[in-house]
């Protein structure tokens, strides 16, 4: 099964896009709005395996978005910027024991303490994770990954935010963005990873672990 990357860069002049990239849940939108209509039963950003994030960058906010199924971009709105689909499985068959790599992922660090951690330090049921104890967070996740980390670089983002549209509840993902370098020790783990997105919040921008190979030193 083939598995498709795509980069979108916004058009800052259009209304949609300036939209789309402001809220976390328009975009969740938007993005899905790139399928079939037919696959919206039963958890369907899953079942696509839709993972998305937003960098920002000098010249503006990129938008990359990982799915099982390729997106038909001509449903984006006339205007919204330029995009382009590749497949990524080369890049994941290539996967073996001992590669150096470069990693970056925007990701929702948590803890839910017990009930009576909660009571006795008056915490909520979920409690976002920063500074050492986030790091601490993606260092086991990076474990649990098929990852050996040798840097580590954090750096708060803000919150993807919104309204859900059903309900008008509102939606918060606190957010950290890590990157830096590590060693795969198991291709088949991280391939599960990469492909099935890590931790929460994933339908909002959380959780797409993107790579590149790394010849520099780790």
């Amino acid at each position: 099964m083939t598995t498709w990357l795509t980069r979108i860069i916004p058009d800052p002049r259009s209304r949609d896009a300036r939209r789309d990239t402001a809220g976390a849940v328009d975009l969740h939108h938007r993005m899905m709005s790139l399928f079939p209509d037919h696959v919206a039963a039963d958890q369907p950003r899953r079942r696509l395996g839709v993972l998305f994030r937003t960098d920002p960058t000098p010249a503006g906010d990129r938008i990359l978005l990982q799915s099982a199924e390729r997106p038909d971009l001509d449903r984006l709105p006339t205007g919204y910027g330029h995009a382009v689909t590749k497949p990524l499985t080369p890049l994941l068959d290539a996967l073996r024991p001992g590669l150096n790599i470069r990693y970056r992922i925007a990701a929702n660090p948590i803890r839910k303490p017990g009930r009576a951690t909660r009571e006795l330090y008056r915490l909520k049921a979920v409690v976002p994770l920063q500074g050492v104890a986030a790091d601490d967070w993606w260092a086991r996740q990076a474990k649990s990954s098929g990852l050996d980390l040798g840097t580590l670089h954090s750096s708060p983002l803000e919150a993807a935010k919104g309204h859900r549209r059903s309900d008008q509840r509102p939606v918060k993902h606190d957010r950290v963005l890590f990157e830096g370098t590590a060693v795969i020790t198991d291709p088949d783990l991280l391939r599960t990873r990469l492909t099935e997105g890590i931790g929460k919040g994933k339908a909002y921008g959380c959780g797409l672990l993107s790579i590149a190979p790394h010849r520099g030193p780790r």
